[in-house]
């Protein structure tokens, strides 16, 4: 029984660019799938975690979020977990429009605000004068403890 070495080469050659080949798609199907989850990942905010306060001569309301974006040279859209916080109370939103000169926020979505003895859950609210006003709208549930 002869073995014909060229055939076997050729054969080791052909197996060799055949595994090159897999591994080279391989890797190419991972980059791609890195890059889609990167771009899934981003979003389209201007500001990633923004931070912002309100000042009056009384209080001062911390309000952070998960993003927000720019709609004018002074207001801000800000997204996804939204939170007003102070000594006195909390507000806990998904969308508010923040307005940084006037220091005022609106907004129209589901919101709960709780204090020491109060819980208010609304369809939304306004907080102008700096803060020390708040009105809420829609329907709206008050607990009194």
């Amino acid at each position: 029984m002869f073995i014909n070495r060229k055939l076997i080469f050729v054969s080791g050659i052909i197996l060799f660019c055949l595994f090159i080949l897999i591994i080279f798609f391989k890797q190419t199907n991972l980059s791609y799938e890195e890059v889609k989850n990167i771009k899934n990942r981003s979003s389209n905010a201007d500001i990633s975690e923004p931070k912002f306060s309100i000042n009056n001569n009384s209080n001062q309301i911390f309000i952070t979020a998960a993003e927000g974006n720019f709609l004018n040279k002074n207001e801000i859209l800000l997204k996804d977990n939204v939170r007003f916080k102070s000594n006195d109370f909390s507000i806990e939103t998904d969308k508010v429009i923040f307005n940084r000169d006037k220091q005022t926020a609106q907004s129209s979505s589901r919101s709960l605000f709780k204090s020491k003895n109060t819980s208010i859950t609304s369809d939304g609210f306004d907080i102008y004068d700096k803060g020390d006003k708040i009105i809420f709208y829609g329907n709206s549930y008050i607990i009194l403890k």
